[in-house]
């Protein structure tokens, strides 16, 4: 009996030669952001192990939160003294969403977005199994779902519209799905991800 077909594998290949060289005119909110604060994170782009259609698992934050409250969000935070990008997103999803560490394939990092509070976010790919029982920690995280990869990485998935924030016009993209906003950081995110991975190889290879 043949073993069913991993996402992983083509998956490292489109991101390995989507990283090869520099992309021009990634989203960055560094021009808002206040200067002298940047402050290391990680979030965890988990992926799930189902070629046909995989999904991305986000977070919804509580809305009693000081932080971005209600806001979707991939599990991540703040890199602890000692840690790198990857380890710190790991512990954040096993303590957000008792996501095992152990479960996650990860695949590499991506780039680094510097958001207009001061964080310098480094994106964490990696590959998980389906159907994993996920218990979240309920001062972190409100609600969990997951949403379509290939949604996400289409760029015409998304609506672009502009807020006049800190003395400037801000552009953002946002994407409504399943009564879940997704908008923001979590979104510049996904596009400059979706630049990087291209989803007619993803396609193919399922």
């Amino acid at each position: 009996m043949t073993s069913a077909p991993s996402l992983y594998e083509p998956l490292a290949r489109a991101f390995a030669e989507g990283h090869r060289e520099a992309v021009p005119d990634l989203m960055s909110d560094a021009h808002f952001a206040i200067e002298g604060r940047a402050t290391p994170a990680a979030v965890l782009i988990a992926i799930t192990d189902v070629p046909r259609d995989p999904q991305v698992i986000l977070t919804q934050r509580p809305r009693a939160m000081r932080d971005h409250p209600g806001q979707v969000a991939f599990p991540g935070g703040k890199i602890d003294p000692g840690e790198d990008a990857i380890t710190a997103a790991l512990r954040e999803a096993e303590e957000e969403l008792a996501l095992p560490r152990d479960a996650v394939r990860v695949i590499g990092t991506s780039d680094v977005y510097h958001t207009g509070t001061g964080f310098l976010v480094t994106p964490v790919v990696g590959v998980v199994p389906p159907g994993l029982a996920l218990t979240p920690s309920p001062t972190e995280v409100e609600a969990w779902f997951e949403a379509p990869l290939a949604m996400l990485l289409d760029r015409t998935s998304w609506t672009v519209n502009e807020v006049f924030w800190r003395g400037a016009n801000r552009r953002y993209l946002e994407l409504e799905w399943q009564g879940f906003r997704i908008w923001g950081v979590t979104a510049a995110i996904i596009a400059n991800l979706s630049r990087r991975i291209a989803l007619e190889g993803l396609r193919d290879a399922a």
